[in-house]
């Protein structure tokens, strides 16, 4: 038997080939204070609907893995005051607690994959940490996409990262890289960046032909779709680097290790930015969910025609 329960909304989707878009609830636990995380996951998934698709957030509630919430589901998780942070290390040992807890990006692949869900939209994915020569800091999330037959729409990398030391992990474990509609990977609060995407496709079809293909060659892994920020939500990575520079120079000062590095930085960030970094994750979560949904509703398209 599969250890994951659908949500009504999506086990009717999945019966009537309706396409379903995946969403971690990390940025519900741990992104947001209550109740701005419910009105920001709410309006996500309604992103998600709007565009033709059925929105499944991923949670562990009381050691049962979800795929999809009902409205009470949501709202206690965005209450949670002790929900665990899962990733593939620690999923299976939260449910066999019974315990409740969020999934990272690594942990929501699994789950999709469990659930038959082919697309996963997300802010950004994690990466190799700055100083990881010395720390060993690299996110699971990098090799789960190299083994996971799920299609990730993110605005990049999360900006705290080291980008190109990232590209490169990806490039090993032969992740296509898919910059969507340019040809800069973007970073993550920025539309841009200076290093080139290692692909480009700028249709939903496309990649949905694309995210099939690597089924046909039995290719293990998904595919990380590189969108980036709408201009006008964006921050100018000008503008950010000298912030994260001190950000990252605070953390090692106090000797921040570890999963306690990103919510540090994360949270120096939006303080040293009043605020707009917060403002700006917000939009291209819901910009990554509009272009999950279209490319879902292309998969759903294309195996329907055979």
């Amino acid at each position: 038997m599969t250890p994951i329960t659908l949500s009504p909304a999506v086990a009717e989707a999945r019966a009537n080939g309706t396409p379903i878009v995946a969403l971690e609830s990390t940025i519900i636990t741990h992104g947001m204070p209550f109740p701005q995380n419910l009105k920001v996951a709410r309006r996500v998934e309604s992103d998600i609907r709007a565009n033709g698709a059925v929105p499944a957030t991923i949670a562990v509630l009381n050691g049962t893995l979800h795929a999809g919430l009902t409205d009470d589901q949501l709202d206690g998780l965005a209450q949670s005051q002790d929900a665990a942070k899962l990733s593939r290390a620690d999923l299976a040992v939260c449910m066999a607690q019974g315990r409740t807890g969020a999934t990272t990006v690594a942990a929501t692949m699994i789950a999709a994959r469990l659930a038959g869900i082919d697309v996963f939209a997300t802010g950004g994915i994690g990466g190799v940490h700055k100083g990881a020569g010395d720390s060993f800091d690299i996110s699971a999330d990098l090799t789960e996409l190299a083994q996971t037959a799920v299609t990730v729409v993110a605005a990049g990398a999360k900006a705290i990262l080291d980008i190109p030391k990232t590209l490169e992990v990806l490039e090993t474990n032969g992740v296509p890289v898919i910059a969507y509609r340019q040809d800069s990977f973007p970073a993550f609060w920025s539309a841009r960046s200076p290093l080139d995407a290692p692909l480009r496709m700028d249709t939903p079809d496309h990649i949905a032909r694309a995210h099939l293909m690597r089924a046909r060659l039995g290719l293990p892994g998904g595919q990380l779709i590189a969108n980036p920020i709408p201009e006008a939500d964006e921050i100018p990575a000008d503008t950010l680097a000298p912030v994260i520079a001190r950000a990252t120079a605070e953390a090692a000062s106090q000797g921040i290790t570890g999963k306690a590095v990103t919510p540090f930085l994360l949270q120096r960030i939006f303080e040293l930015t009043d605020g707009q970094s917060l403002t700006a994750n917000i939009a291209l979560v819901r910009n990554n969910a509009r272009l999950g949904a279209e490319i879902a509703a292309q998969i759903a398209t294309l195996r329907s025609q055979g």
